[in-house]
């Protein structure tokens, strides 16, 4: 009998399932990520592991299966131009 998929997986499996979505994470950056806490992850010996199902939430579209709808700043308007809807507030 085949043993269950783990959830944990190493940074190189990690860096796969990015690279199945054409999305380039090299795994020297998804270990950055774990040190600074952005993923969770393990350690019990030489190898990192993360959970196979984080990565595969910080694939799916923002506000989607409990991952956080995280707002961007708003662009700059370059100085001298008025911004693209000015005209419409009226």
């Amino acid at each position: 009998m085949p043993k269950p998929p783990s959830d944990w997986i190493t940074l190189a499996e990690a860096s796969e399932i990015f690279a199945s979505a054409n999305i380039r994470v090299s795994p020297s950056t998804l270990g950055r990520w774990a040190r600074e806490r952005r993923i969770q992850s393990a350690r019990p010996g030489r190898l990192i592991y993360v959970r196979r199902s984080q990565i595969r939430a910080m694939l799916l579209p923002r506000g989607h299966a409990g991952v956080p709808d995280v707002r961007l700043p708003a662009p700059y308007d370059t100085p001298g131009q008025g911004s693209l809807f000015t005209d419409l507030d009226d």
